[in-house]
């Protein structure tokens, strides 16, 4: 099958940023148009979703995951433990995530 070339104007910014998760879904722009375009044809619809995961963190979704960790705390009865306890784990917790 013979290959032509397919010419897509977009915003500069767009196109970086598509090019950056492009690359985190280990793939260039042109092999994702290509995956997009074969689905489209196959399913003659747009049959999938691509998404990466958000970095965007909100007041409201730290609140939440503050509110989530101190029921935990209670429900495994560590909500007494001392400023020095927790500054412990916090350090502990660290080394592990760079071991």
């Amino acid at each position: 099958m013979g290959q032509v070339t397919f010419s897509v104007r977009m915003d500069e910014s767009l196109k970086r940023q598509f090019d950056s998760l492009c690359q985190e879904f280990g793939m260039n722009a042109t092999t994702a148009i290509n995956v997009f375009a074969r689905a489209v044809v196959r399913e003659r619809k747009i049959p999938f979703e691509i998404s990466a995961p958000s970095t965007d963190i909100t007041r409201e979704g730290a609140m939440q995951a503050f509110l989530d960790i101190r029921n935990q705390s209670k429900a495994n009865r560590m909500s007494d433990m001392t400023l020095e306890e927790i500054n412990e784990e916090i350090k502990l917790a660290r080394q592990e995530t760079s071991n």
